[in-house]
């Protein structure tokens, strides 16, 4: 079974699979959360979805709550501060966990990836980062501090949209 076939609701509560809200598309997948001293990166990773978004690639946010609960609001009121505060286009799934007994399938298969340092494992932190083919192969894994406009993850994101 691929990633891809993982069920997962988008953030309206509509059912939905991996597969479907990357539409075939290599994926950036992020746990993202509204307050986060690395909310701010809302902002670059729609940047990539602006450039990128039309040459086969999309960003997903995955709502988490893990981390000190900054992410404490309702599908509604994630919603509403994505898209008034960073104009946030790209899909956004339901409210995940991404470590612990309660892990999604989908983190289960992205936490076998190494990061850029070699270390695998549970999410560390909000903003990780999974660099994901089309086929559901995940290709790499960035650090929460890496930011969605660093070059490392820019040119991996661009390699992968133009391979499609």
């Amino acid at each position: 079974m691929s990633i891809l076939d993982a069920k997962i609701a988008r953030l309206d509560g509509t059912p939905s699979s991996l597969g479907e809200i990357t539409a075939g598309r290599p994926a950036l997948l992020v746990n993202v959360a509204s307050k986060c001293g690395l909310t701010p990166q809302y902002a670059g990773l729609e940047r990539l979805q602006e450039e990128y978004g039309d040459a086969d690639f999309t960003v997903v946010g995955f709502p988490c709550n893990q981390f000190y609960g900054q992410e404490p609001g309702s599908a509604e009121e994630i919603a509403e501060f994505c898209s008034a505060t960073y104009g946030v286009t790209f899909p956004m799934t339901e409210k995940v966990e991404v470590n612990g007994e309660e892990r999604h399938p989908v983190y289960a298969d992205l936490v076998g990836t190494p990061n850029e340092k070699g270390e695998a494992g549970d999410v560390s932190w909000n903003f990780e980062k999974f660099l994901v083919a089309a086929d559901g192969t995940v290709v790499a894994r960035f650090s929460p501090q890496v930011e969605p406009e660093d070059p490392r993850l820019v040119d991996a994101v661009r390699a992968l949209a133009s391979s499609v």
